[in-house]
């Protein structure tokens, strides 16, 4: 259930006490094994109530994504592209470092409910910024698939191995590593089909 902040304060409460304790379960299991029950109790509320905002766990999981593509478009949507995609990664990196571990979990994932959930969301950001894109919509169909996907798992990958790696390296090491890559693919990808 999307807050307004206009919701009595039971209910602002209510919803937050799901996000929080979904967030903990995201962190503590895998999403096949979070069960409703198990949320209901740790959230302090009965099954009923949770049913009341969100008709599954998937639709719960599906309004989270939403949240965190929310978030990221509201920072990149005065970027224009291919211009800006250095300024986009960036964005994208230091965003995503700021959410936590469900949110790495989440993005992480490449097997189970989180991956089509995530999907969801990368199409939305990229249909949303590339979209505008005069130097985008002159590409024929196949080859804006093929950037738009070589711009995603170009991305994605960096961003998993660096979860994956513990974090090891600077955030500004692998957002350089990240950009270089994507934006000398994208640049001349383009200068090709020009």
């Amino acid at each position: 259930m999307k807050l307004t902040g206009y919701e009595d304060l039971r209910v602002q409460r209510t919803i937050s006490s799901i996000y929080m304790a979904f967030e903990k379960l995201i962190c503590e299991k895998e999403y096949q094994k979070i069960t409703v029950k198990e949320l209901s109790e740790m959230a302090q509320i009965n099954k009923k109530t949770f049913y009341r905002y969100y008709p599954t766990l998937d639709d719960l999981l599906a309004e989270m994504q939403a949240q965190y593509a929310k978030g990221f478009l509201e920072e990149v949507r005065k970027l224009q592209y291919p211009r800006d995609l250095g300024k986009s990664v960036r964005s994208f990196f230091t965003y995503s470092a700021k959410q936590g571990e469900a949110y790495d979990r989440i993005t992480a994932s490449s097997v189970g409910n989180y991956v089509g959930i995530r999907q969801q969301m990368i199409d939305s950001v990229m249909n949303s910024t590339w979209g505008e894109s005069k130097e985008f919509n002159l590409l024929k169909n196949w080859e804006k698939r093929i950037l738009l996907n070589f711009v995603e798992q170009t991305g994605l990958n960096v961003y998993k191995q660096w979860i994956n790696q513990g974090k090891k390296e600077s955030l500004e090491d692998v957002i350089e590593s990240a950009t270089a890559l994507m934006q000398g693919g994208v640049d001349d990808f383009l200068k090709l089909n020009n």
